[in-house]
């Protein structure tokens, strides 16, 4: 699975449950929760995610 279509799938499932926990992301796309990690990093240095609330407790939300 390139790491695009990846991207593209995590942006859609946090869109349609924005506080879906790592685990969870994996075990849909079938990915590690170290790519899962990645693609987040990834996807947040592009200013596609942002952060909303603390590590613990907080979500991602879709900028777009």
């Amino acid at each position: 699975m390139g790491s695009q279509k990846s991207s593209q799938k995590i942006l859609a499932l946090i869109t349609g449950q924005p506080k879906i926990t790592i685990d969870k992301l994996a075990s849909k796309l079938k990915i590690s929760t170290r790519a899962v990690k990645k693609q987040l990093q990834n996807l947040k240095e592009k200013g596609l995610l942002k952060r909303i609330g603390p590590e613990k407790g907080g979500h991602c939300e879709a900028t777009e």
